[in-house]
């Protein structure tokens, strides 16, 4: 089994912050995200020496009980664990883009964005699982990673009510419209029949944006263009100690001039008047 603390302890011990972008497909942005992805992922299952690929794909299953798709949240789920999606940004004051899914702060079974494959890929059932969003700065033209952010979803985003509330009420409103046939859809609202012909359809998307947690945390995360490679991971100190004592220790152990832990208090993203105690690690080198 692998988890949060373990993959920082992989990244720690074998600072790699290159990777490749060769296979199939001719989307520049797609290729670099993918790679991100199979970055993200060999640093989980610390599997970055593993060349042949049939054999990385049987430490991936191994690891995970879910790998994702580009539409649908979330990117991977960890065999009993965490889920985890992954974003890709050029510079450390880029936003990230959801897309149609709005922030999480936990996912969520019943959420009518994943796949009924993500919902049943663990041997037991599940009503929600935490989330952590990695995100990775990898400069235009470069295949390095100058920075990665680890955040817990319950760190960063507010409840789903809140973004749901806005999403229900943009499509109720729509809604409203008279003379126009509505079909069912995840997004916004899909309209049918829009002319007098019928032959023009009308999709209504939410195009979803979050401020990067770099940019967010900026008073206590630390970023270089002069260092190699900038880890920084903010969790909340329970969740932190409901890791194995193990990986706390191991984790611990590695403590230098380049790995610091250290006890933070952020604003509760559902209430900023409230601190929430939690756990910043940082590693730059």
């Amino acid at each position: 089994m692998t988890n949060l603390l373990i993959a920082l302890k992989n990244i720690i011990q074998n600072p790699i912050n290159e990777y490749s972008t060769n296979h199939k497909g001719s989307n520049r942005v797609n290729s670099v995200g993918d790679a991100l992805e199979r970055y993200v992922k060999d640093v989980f299952c610390d599997s970055f020496i593993e060349k042949d690929l049939q054999k990385k794909d049987e430490i991936y299953s191994k690891y995970f009980s879910y790998l994702g798709n580009q539409n649908n949240p979330p990117d991977a789920i960890i065999r009993g664990g965490d889920a985890i999606e992954i974003k890709k940004i050029e510079s450390f004051t880029s936003a990230l883009a959801l897309n149609s899914s709005y922030p999480k702060d936990k996912l969520y079974s019943d959420d009518s964005r994943i796949t009924n494959e993500c919902r049943n890929s663990e041997t037991e059932k599940w009503q929600q699982k935490d989330i952590i969003y990695v995100v990775g700065v990898s400069p235009k033209n470069t295949q390095k990673i100058k920075s990665i952010c680890f955040i817990y979803g319950d760190c960063y985003a507010a409840k789903r009510e809140i973004y749901t509330r806005i999403a229900d009420k943009i499509s109720s409103g729509i809604a409203q419209i008279p003379d126009v046939e509505f079909i069912e859809t995840n997004e916004l609202a899909k309209v049918k029949k829009v002319d007098p012909l019928g032959i023009t359809d009308l999709r209504v998307r939410g195009m979803w944006h979050i401020e990067n947690p770099m940019k967010v945390f900026k008073n206590f995360i630390s970023i270089s263009n002069e260092k190699n490679l900038c880890v920084n991971t903010i969790i909340l100190e329970e969740k932190y100690l409901s890791f194995p004592q193990i990986d706390r220790s191991n984790l611990e152990s590695l403590q230098s001039d380049y790995l610091k832990i250290s006890n933070i208090k952020i604003k509760s993203p559902n209430n900023p008047a409230l601190l929430l105690d939690t756990k910043l690690i940082s590693y730059a080198k």
